[in-house]
Protein backbone atom coordinates (compact mmCIF):
# COMPACT_ATOMS: atom_id res chain seq x y z
CA UNK A 1 0.00 0.00 0.00
CA UNK A 2 1.05 3.20 -0.80
CA UNK A 3 1.73 6.16 1.82
CA UNK A 4 -0.28 9.01 1.83
CA UNK A 5 1.56 12.47 1.82
CA UNK A 6 -0.79 13.75 4.56
CA UNK A 7 -0.91 17.79 3.38
CA UNK A 8 -1.72 20.28 1.12
CA UNK A 9 0.46 22.85 -0.40
CA UNK A 10 -0.33 24.60 -3.69
CA UNK A 11 1.25 27.34 -6.21
CA UNK A 12 -0.89 29.26 -8.35
CA UNK A 13 -0.01 31.72 -11.27
CA UNK A 14 -1.76 34.87 -12.41
CA UNK A 15 0.20 36.87 -14.93
CA UNK A 16 3.63 38.24 -13.42
CA UNK A 17 1.93 36.98 -9.89
CA UNK A 18 2.74 34.17 -8.10
CA UNK A 19 1.26 32.40 -4.11
CA UNK A 20 2.27 28.95 -2.69
CA UNK A 21 0.55 28.15 0.69
CA UNK A 22 0.11 25.07 2.38
CA UNK A 23 -1.92 24.03 5.38
CA UNK A 24 -0.55 23.91 9.19
CA UNK A 25 -1.14 20.43 9.96
CA UNK A 26 1.31 17.54 11.20
CA UNK A 27 0.20 13.94 11.51
CA UNK A 28 1.58 10.93 12.99
CA UNK A 29 -0.16 8.02 12.00
CA UNK A 30 -4.43 9.38 12.15
CA UNK A 31 -3.05 11.54 14.92
CA UNK A 32 -2.97 15.27 14.47
CA UNK A 33 0.17 16.71 16.59
CA UNK A 34 0.82 19.74 15.13
CA UNK A 35 -1.99 22.43 13.94
CA UNK A 36 0.11 25.44 12.60
CA UNK A 37 3.69 23.54 11.22
CA UNK A 38 5.29 25.82 8.15
CA UNK A 39 5.62 24.28 4.98
CA UNK A 40 6.68 26.76 2.65
CA UNK A 41 9.22 29.37 2.50
CA UNK A 42 11.10 31.70 0.32
CA UNK A 43 14.43 30.57 -1.29
CA UNK A 44 16.77 31.70 -3.57
CA UNK A 45 17.29 35.43 -2.31
CA UNK A 46 13.64 35.78 -2.57
CA UNK A 47 12.95 34.87 -5.76
CA UNK A 48 12.05 31.45 -5.57
CA UNK A 49 8.70 30.43 -2.91
CA UNK A 50 9.20 26.34 -2.26
CA UNK A 51 7.08 23.94 -0.33
CA UNK A 52 6.58 20.44 0.82
CA UNK A 53 4.65 17.44 1.30
CA UNK A 54 6.04 14.44 3.30
CA UNK A 55 8.38 13.36 6.18
CA UNK A 56 9.96 16.63 7.66
CA UNK A 57 13.25 16.02 8.59
CA UNK A 58 13.39 14.89 5.03
CA UNK A 59 11.57 18.18 3.12
CA UNK A 60 14.17 19.86 5.38
CA UNK A 61 17.39 18.11 3.91
CA UNK A 62 15.53 18.81 0.51
CA UNK A 63 14.72 22.37 0.92
CA UNK A 64 18.71 23.00 1.97
CA UNK A 65 19.82 20.45 -0.73
CA UNK A 66 17.88 22.46 -3.41
CA UNK A 67 18.73 25.76 -2.02
CA UNK A 68 22.46 24.82 -2.55
CA UNK A 69 21.86 23.92 -6.42
CA UNK A 70 20.12 27.66 -7.17
CA UNK A 71 23.00 29.15 -5.81
CA UNK A 72 25.10 27.31 -8.12
CA UNK A 73 22.95 27.92 -10.81
CA UNK A 74 22.83 31.47 -10.31
CA UNK A 75 19.04 30.95 -9.43
CA UNK A 76 17.86 29.14 -12.53
CA UNK A 77 15.06 27.43 -11.15
CA UNK A 78 14.63 24.81 -13.99
CA UNK A 79 18.39 23.75 -13.72
CA UNK A 80 18.27 23.81 -10.31
CA UNK A 81 15.57 21.61 -10.08
CA UNK A 82 16.96 18.95 -12.83
CA UNK A 83 20.00 18.82 -11.07
CA UNK A 84 18.84 17.78 -7.73
CA UNK A 85 16.54 15.32 -9.27
CA UNK A 86 19.13 13.53 -10.43
CA UNK A 87 20.89 13.59 -6.94
CA UNK A 88 17.75 12.50 -5.33
CA UNK A 89 17.29 9.50 -7.82
CA UNK A 90 20.91 8.56 -7.75
CA UNK A 91 22.15 9.15 -4.19
CA UNK A 92 21.64 6.36 -2.23
CA UNK A 93 20.69 8.17 1.36
CA UNK A 94 18.19 10.64 -0.35
CA UNK A 95 16.43 7.94 -2.33
CA UNK A 96 15.32 6.59 1.04
CA UNK A 97 13.55 10.67 1.51
CA UNK A 98 9.42 10.37 1.36
CA UNK A 99 8.57 14.11 0.66
CA UNK A 100 7.57 15.84 -2.64
CA UNK A 101 8.80 19.47 -3.26
CA UNK A 102 6.71 22.42 -5.08
CA UNK A 103 8.63 25.17 -6.05
CA UNK A 104 7.77 28.33 -8.22
CA UNK A 105 9.31 31.65 -9.18
CA UNK A 106 7.44 34.20 -11.36
CA UNK A 107 7.85 32.28 -14.67
CA UNK A 108 7.25 28.67 -13.42
CA UNK A 109 6.16 26.16 -10.87
CA UNK A 110 7.59 22.71 -10.66
CA UNK A 111 6.99 19.39 -8.92
CA UNK A 112 9.82 17.31 -7.91
CA UNK A 113 9.63 14.00 -7.12
CA UNK A 114 11.90 11.17 -5.58
CA UNK A 115 11.60 9.23 -8.56
CA UNK A 116 13.29 11.73 -10.60
CA UNK A 117 10.31 13.80 -11.84
CA UNK A 118 10.44 17.22 -12.41
CA UNK A 119 6.97 17.96 -13.64
CA UNK A 120 6.09 21.61 -14.91
CA UNK A 121 1.56 21.58 -14.52
CA UNK A 122 -0.22 23.27 -17.05
CA UNK A 123 -2.90 25.99 -16.23
CA UNK A 124 -1.46 28.07 -13.51
CA UNK A 125 -1.73 25.56 -10.81
CA UNK A 126 0.38 22.79 -8.81
CA UNK A 127 -0.36 21.18 -5.29
CA UNK A 128 1.30 18.16 -3.93
CA UNK A 129 -0.74 15.79 -0.69
CA UNK A 130 -3.39 14.35 0.42
CA UNK A 131 -5.70 17.46 -0.52
CA UNK A 132 -3.62 17.95 -3.92
CA UNK A 133 -6.66 17.09 -5.89
CA UNK A 134 -9.18 19.17 -3.91
CA UNK A 135 -7.19 22.26 -3.89
CA UNK A 136 -6.32 22.09 -7.40
CA UNK A 137 -9.64 21.98 -8.90
CA UNK A 138 -10.54 24.53 -6.63
CA UNK A 139 -8.24 26.71 -8.18
CA UNK A 140 -8.73 26.08 -11.74
CA UNK A 141 -12.20 27.19 -11.07
CA UNK A 142 -11.52 29.85 -9.55
CA UNK A 143 -9.22 31.04 -11.69
CA UNK A 144 -11.88 30.50 -14.50
CA UNK A 145 -14.08 31.94 -13.03
CA UNK A 146 -13.07 34.90 -11.19
CA UNK A 147 -10.57 37.42 -11.47
CA UNK A 148 -9.09 36.70 -7.84
CA UNK A 149 -5.29 37.29 -7.26
CA UNK A 150 -3.07 33.88 -6.89
CA UNK A 151 -3.15 34.70 -3.03
CA UNK A 152 -6.75 34.81 -2.16
CA UNK A 153 -7.00 31.78 -4.75
CA UNK A 154 -4.57 29.40 -3.02
CA UNK A 155 -6.39 30.50 0.31
CA UNK A 156 -9.67 29.89 -0.94
CA UNK A 157 -8.66 26.35 -2.14
CA UNK A 158 -6.83 25.77 1.05
CA UNK A 159 -9.89 26.20 3.35
CA UNK A 160 -11.85 23.88 0.23
CA UNK A 161 -9.15 21.08 0.44
CA UNK A 162 -9.43 21.89 4.65
CA UNK A 163 -12.76 20.73 4.44
CA UNK A 164 -12.21 17.63 2.33
CA UNK A 165 -9.09 16.08 3.25
CA UNK A 166 -9.12 14.60 6.89
CA UNK A 167 -5.10 15.61 6.44
CA UNK A 168 -5.25 19.37 5.66
CA UNK A 169 -6.40 21.93 8.43
CA UNK A 170 -7.14 25.47 7.92
CA UNK A 171 -4.48 26.50 9.50
CA UNK A 172 -3.10 28.81 6.29
CA UNK A 173 0.30 30.35 5.48
CA UNK A 174 0.75 32.20 2.21
CA UNK A 175 3.72 33.52 0.36
CA UNK A 176 3.52 35.46 -2.51
CA UNK A 177 5.89 36.92 -5.09
CA UNK A 178 4.40 39.75 -7.64
CA UNK A 179 5.36 43.19 -9.58
CA UNK A 180 4.99 44.77 -6.17
CA UNK A 181 5.65 44.01 -2.91
CA UNK A 182 6.77 40.06 -2.22
CA UNK A 183 4.92 39.04 1.15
Amino acid sequence: MEKVISTTVIAVRRGDSVAVGGDGQVTLGNTVVKSGATKIRKMGEGRVLAGFAGSTADAITLFERFEKKLEAYSGNLARAAVELSKEWRTDKYLRRLEAMLLVADRERQLLLTGSGDVLEPEGGVAAVGSGAPYATAAARALLEATELNPEEVVRRSLRIAAELCIYTNAEIDVLVLDGEVDR
